[in-house]
């Protein structure tokens, strides 16, 4: 990777302005290098918005010296008072930290005294409105209040006088994601004889029973706490004080302990930066400058002096030692395990964007239970060995994908050499059908490798036959695979990324998003129901692959303040994913095995038709799934079985929009509403693929999406697509299809449309729950057209077509189902464990998937008859 990548994919956002100017001192350094070859007397470079007046003739080595240090030292000065900030910054919060952590100690457990009488009146005075979700309470137990979180990761006292009288209120902001944390330790020496104001323990209209309870939990409380106070101390005792205080100092130290490796992390790329740019430097312009400038004034500048470093590493393990005092009792090794996954995951949710993100979820569809266990989402492993075979040479580990490459070639070449279809084209794609299927079935290499592959076998092999039924030459099929791979469809794709980035990236997602999710109320049952919805319909626009993720980051701050074993939690995430599936049946653009659909279908459905079906079956699949949920999970009750939870309600982002946004939702709904039309207006158009060149130039020439945006999107997603294009146009031209046709109109032969497709939802909603479902959207799409043309009583292709896309989407019955699940089962607490087993899946997915397939076969049927099809 180039320095300059690795910069910007390592760099801490925030920071971004106070790294080194790489990109800006390598431009410089080229227009140097063009000075140096070319005599001139003004330089002018306005790519580069750089003018630099030269002398006359080929500039000097020295000259260019002259020129260049400046900027270096200029840079050098910007690192140098950026660090001397935030070093200040982080050595007095490191301080405050500790002076809590002596005063908990002298306090011990006798601060659990009071615990309970600690009141609501301000809990509402400072909350950020920008981060929804952050409180939930039993209906009898007072809520805690809550603290801005800083973008650095940690808060800072303002004066010692607000420490002394907070000092049982620990800030525990989070950077993971950036939302607000919500627990607090009440005072306990300024509060002792008087409960604050509004509090419930004062609190003159509650109920003569509700008074009783409360005073009741807090004598047992007291009692718990002088009992083991002699014997116990706050970091050891299990009482309900003594760990929400662990819990809140576990936060605080981590963030902390983030916010110092961030610095530390910034002076290491600065450092390389300095080095490669002065390294480009003498390479490009024969210079020698960079050994003098980095041992001269580098490395004597205060960032990088080795009593900076030493600080610095001092300071860190300062915190490993505070961790391992407050939360793992003592154990230093597991301190710094746990707090570089916490280090781990801070790189993983803050430094990518949400097309990052996704791509990332799809590279994990096929990782495994360590990668899980590890709690950094990014961070893959190495595969063990399926078995060690010994050679004169060495030992060879072969693992599972090695294993199931090998057998995917020998079933390959096996094939090839025996005759199962009569026709020798025929028999040669069968081979490269079920090649491809085993290598899709078991990702034994990435799977747009394995669709890359497709029309390389298609030419190699000459399966491709023209319309006379003569073998096309290498050149003839070269030229039409390639004509048909990017079709229209592909272009709808690329479309449907690009209207997903500039809502992500212009913040539309997440404002509509609260705004929806703030009419949910505060019953739990109600807030499931939704997310579902939002999960839902987020789905149809940013992909069910980038939706649950979104999803999933607005949650955080709920699931983070719910008690410990509490049943919402594995509900909420477990509705999220389902209903991102869901979703993805609900829009042509919101997955691409709806697009493979559209692409098979002779007369393409418009977005109005498509609507006209997908709607209602998702709002009828939501519900009943909605409703097995609560039955299942029964959200609501505490976990201690004694009252009900209560989601305190979010509110919306009330900032306006600007005009940036404005102009995104025009182009998006004009678009939406143009796909909506097509057919009306397809002399005008062609297809919907030209309408989605629409919003791509909107977008890219105004300057809502950049350059980096195009490269970031799914391209693997493109070209999965295309290959399972190229495989459908290879098996229909070589006549396999016609021949498998044969068999199956034999076997569905005298029975009804209906029966065929209860017949084909059962057989595509078992394949989708174990593949991907594009993957058997390409392997079934087109065998479900060839047998609606043979149905009795007219071409039925398009409706089973239809049946076939809709019920790709419900097959969610398995971790492994599609990237909401994928997303779903690596959703960790902050203790590091998983929200959802194996078990959950099997209980709730499972009847899930078969009741939105059943919606599908009778809902969908019957509005798909409806509009005709």
């Amino acid at each position: 990777m180039k320095f300059s990548s690795a910069l910007k994919f390592n760099a801490v956002a925030e920071w971004w302005d106070e790294y080194i100017a790489y990109d800006a001192l390598k431009q410089y350094i080229y227009q140097l290098e063009k000075q140096q070859h070319k005599p001139t007397r003004t330089s002018n470079d306005l790519e580069a918005n750089e003018h630099t007046s030269l002398m006359d003739g080929n500039i000097t080595t020295s000259a260019a010296d002259a020129l260049f240090v400046p900027l270096l030292d200029k840079e050098l000065m910007k690192v140098t008072l950026f660090y001397e900030h935030q070093e200040k910054e982080l050595f007095d919060e490191l301080g405050a930290l500790e002076e809590l952590i002596d005063e908990q100690d002298s306090a011990g457990l006798t601060g659990g005294e009071h615990y309970m009488d600690y009141g609501e009146d301000d809990e509402d005075d400072d909350e950020d409105d920008e981060h929804p979700g952050e409180h939930v309470r039993f209906d009898n137990v007072p809520a805690r209040r809550t603290r801005k979180s800083s973008s650095a990761g940690y808060s800072r006292r303002s004066t010692s006088a607000s420490r002394r009288m907070h000092r049982w209120s620990i800030s525990s902001t989070e950077s993971v994601p950036r939302d607000t944390e919500n627990s607090t330790i009440p005072p306990s020496h300024n509060t002792a004889s008087r409960a604050p104001s509004g509090s419930r323990g004062t609190n003159p209209s509650q109920s003569p029973i509700r008074r009783m309870r409360f005073l009741a939990h807090k004598l047992r409380g007291m009692r718990d706490s002088v009992a083991s106070v002699e014997d116990e101390s706050v970091w050891t005792s299990e009482s309900n004080y003594a760990r929400d205080v662990r819990f809140l100092f576990k936060r605080r130290i981590t963030n902390l302990f983030v916010a110092f490796s961030s610095l530390k992390s910034y002076l290491e790329l600065n450092y390389s930066g300095f080095r490669k740019i002065l390294k480009k430097y003498d390479k490009v312009l024969d210079s020698d400058l960079q050994g003098r400038y980095m041992h001269d004034v580098v490395e004597d500048a205060v960032p990088f002096t080795r009593a900076s470093k030493d600080k610095l590493n001092g300071a860190i393990n300062q915190l490993i030692g505070l961790y391992a005092k407050c939360v793992t009792s003592g154990d230093s090794s597991a301190a710094l395990q746990e707090l570089k996954l916490h280090l781990r995951e801070n790189i993983a949710w803050e430094r990518n964007t949400v097309w990052r993100q996704m791509i990332g979820q799809e590279r994990r569809g096929a990782l495994g239970t360590d990668a899980t266990i590890a709690g950094a989402m990014v961070v893959g492993y190495e595969e063990k060995g399926l078995v060690n075979i010994r050679m004169p040479l060495g030992s060879i580990k072969l693992t599972t994908k090695q294993f199931c490459l090998f057998l995917a070639v020998a079933v390959f070449v096996t094939l090839l050499n025996i005759k199962v279809v009569d026709d020798a084209e025929a028999n040669k794609c069968f081979a490269i059908l079920v090649f491809s299927t085993v290598l899709w079935a078991s990702e034994a290499i990435p799977l747009f490798v394995t669709s890359t592959f497709v029309p390389f076998l298609l030419v190699l092999f000459k399966v491709i036959k023209a319309g006379d039924g003569t073998v096309m030459t290498a050149p003839e099929a070269t030229k039409w695979i390639f004509s048909v791979m990017f079709s229209p469809t592909i272009m709808l794709l690329v479309g449907g990324f690009t209207i997903s980035s500039a809502l992500s990236k212009t913040n539309i997602d997440r404002i509509l998003i609260t705004r929806l999710l703030s009419l949910a109320g505060s019953d739990p049952n109600t807030v499931v129901l939704a997310f579902m919805g939002v999960s839902c319909f987020a789905s149809m626009w940013i992909s069910n692959v980038a939706a649950p993720t979104l999803c999933f980051t607005l949650i955080r701050p709920i699931l983070r303040t719910l008690p410990a074993h509490s049943s919402f939690a594995p509900c909420l995430i477990m509705a999220i994913a389902l209903a991102a599936n869901i979703g993805g049946q609900s829009s042509p653009i919101s997955s691409p095995q709806n697009l493979i659909a559209l692409q098979a279908m002779d007369h393409k459905l418009d977005w109005a038709s498509w609507f006209t079906v997908s709607l209602p079956v998702s709002v009828v699949s939501i519900l009943v799934i909605w409703l097995l949920l609560i039955v299942s999970y029964r959200p609501c009750r505490s976990p201690d079985g004694e009252g009900d939870i209560e989601i305190k309600p979010i509110r919306p982002n009330r900032e306006p929009f600007t005009l940036k946004q404005y102009l995104v939702i025009f182009v998006c709904l004009a678009t939406i509403a143009l796909w909506c039309v097509e057919h009306e207006i397809e002399s005008l158009v062609g297809d919907m693929g030209i309408i989605a060149i629409i919003p791509i130039v909107a977008f890219f020439a105004t300057g809502v999406l950049k350059k980096d945006d195009f490269e970031q999107f799914a391209w693997t997603i493109v070209f999965l697509a295309m290959g399972g294009i190229a495989l459908g146009k290879g098996v229909t031209s070589s006549g396999l299809l016609s021949t498998a046709d044969e068999g199956l109109y034999r076997m569905l032969d005298g029975k009804q449309l209906y029966t065929i497709v209860l017949i084909l939802s059962a057989v595509v909603l078992v394949i989708s729950t174990f593949i991907s479902h594009t993957i058997a959207s390409v392997l079934l799409v087109p065998i479900a057209k060839e047998v609606g043309k043979n149905i009795p009583g007219g071409d039925r292709s398009n409706l089973l077509i239809f049946i076939t896309a809709l019920v790709c989407s419900t097959g969610m019955g398995m971790p492994v189902s599609g990237f909401p699940n994928q997303t779903a089962a690596t959703q960790e607490d902050d203790l590091g464990r998983l929200y959802l087993s194996n078990i959950d899946f099997l209980k709730n997915g499972i009847p899930a998937s078969i009741i939105a397939a059943l919606v599908v076969a009778t809902v969908g049927f019957a509005l798909m008859m409806t509009i005709g099809l």
